[in-house]
């Protein structure tokens, strides 16, 4: 129930300095520069001299229920693991659907993310997959995200892609309206994640309808901008208009060489062109296909993604590209939780959530703790899913 993390190098993701941290129960209770409780009170202690506190990682597009099915039946990809999660360091994620809105269906990425709920950590969806219409609980967007606790925005809706059904800015306004509206009902962000492919395209539907439309640009979250490097510059532009951009750190070699911009890397590149950190969000697109497809759109080959990736492409971020540890953190922490209306989530704080991620010297995770729970010690999983 209670638990004194001492002697901590804190970043909150600002840097708080060494610092000990009291979690009681779920929440952070303290933050002082020394915590000394009762011997008669019954509390563990870590010890975490060398070593630094960064607030739980958000993973915002995960596909929990699994993905993928681009190679037909036997290429959909399994279900995310709870140790997939934590040894990554991610104490909250939000599911999604993506390719198949079909076999792939809301009750069950609902009843997994309650599953994972139950298991640990916290876990939100969006309602939907690529199509459009949009497939949703209920019958309409606003009533999933108004009714379903889970439910905070819609997507992923395609656009750019050989896959996508082709919205028209009408149809994406629409959608856009009704999660915005949902969203304000409700308390909840009412956010629109938005797939991109690698069409000539790129950003242009979205630009349409917050240009013809009252729809702010701060409604739509597109992922995979990072896909090509045409698309990484319009996105860099996208960004200084006002929007939100998203980088996807789950690739494989042939991706990058054909041009995929490493997220780290563009971390960096967005920094030094004037993007605001604050305006950036890494996601893993975990337990996603990640497809290769010919010329002329005929499938190749599949790997999978991983969440893992997540915090390696900011690690690589920080010691390899030399960006400030408190903007590299923030793009999987604080960004997300303001993005996602996710009040509790986001920072090492008094009365926040404790989830928290406990790195060494060299930035490798040594201890995870998920809602007030010890879930990786000193990088042993000491708690798994109920089928691990």
């Amino acid at each position: 129930m209670f638990t004194v993390i001492r002697n901590a190098e804190i970043y909150s993701p600002k840097y708080l300095g060494k610092k000990d941290i009291l979690v009681a129960f779920d929440r952070i209770a303290m933050i002082e520069d020394e915590i000394e409780l009762s011997d008669t009170l019954p509390h563990e202690v870590i010890e975490a001299k060398g070593k630094m506190v960064f607030p739980g990682f958000i993973d915002s597009h995960v596909h929990i229920t699994g993905g993928g099915g681009e190679g037909s039946y036997r290429t959909r990809t399994p279900e995310l693991t709870l140790s997939k999660a934590t040894e990554a360091g991610v104490t909250t994620i939000v599911g999604v659907i993506g390719t198949d809105g079909t076999t792939r269906t809301m009750p069950d990425l609902i009843a997994k993310a309650r599953g994972l709920e139950e298991e640990g950590i916290t876990c939100y969806v969006h309602t939907g997959s690529y199509q459009v219409p949009v497939k949703t609980l209920t019958g309409k967007i606003e009533d999933d995200i108004i009714l379903i606790d889970r439910v905070i925005g819609a997507g992923e809706i395609a656009i750019s892609d050989h896959r996508s059904s082709q919205p028209t800015v009408e149809e994406m306004a629409k959608i856009a309206s009704a999660t915005r509206i949902g969203g304000m009902l409700s308390g909840k962000a009412g956010i629109v994640n938005i797939h991109l492919g690698d069409s000539p395209s790129k950003l242009s539907l979205l630009e349409q309808v917050v240009e013809t439309t009252d729809i702010p640009i701060k409604t739509f979250h597109p992922t995979h901008i990072n896909r090509t490097e045409e698309l990484f510059t319009a996105g860099l532009a996208y960004a200084k208009k006002g929007g939100n951009i998203d980088f996807t750190t789950s690739t494989i070699p042939q991706f990058l060489e054909e041009g995929e911009v490493k997220c780290s890397t563009g971390l960096k590149r967005a920094l030094e062109a004037g993007v605001p950190v604050e305006r950036i969000t890494f996601t893993s697109d975990g337990q996603a296909s990640l497809p290769a497809f010919s010329a002329t759109g005929e499938f190749e080959g599949l790997q999978i993604g991983s969440v893992a990736s997540l915090y390696k492409e900011v690690r690589d971020a920080i010691v390899e590209e030399k960006v400030a540890i408190t903007d590299a953190i923030k793009v999987i922490t604080k960004n997300p939780a303001s993005l996602l209306r996710l009040n509790q989530k986001g920072e090492v704080a008094v009365e926040k959530d404790a989830d928290l991620v406990i790195v060494d010297a060299d930035f490798v995770i040594d201890t995870v703790i998920a809602k007030g729970q010890v879930m990786v010690r000193e990088k042993e999983t000491i708690a798994k899913g109920t089928f691990e």
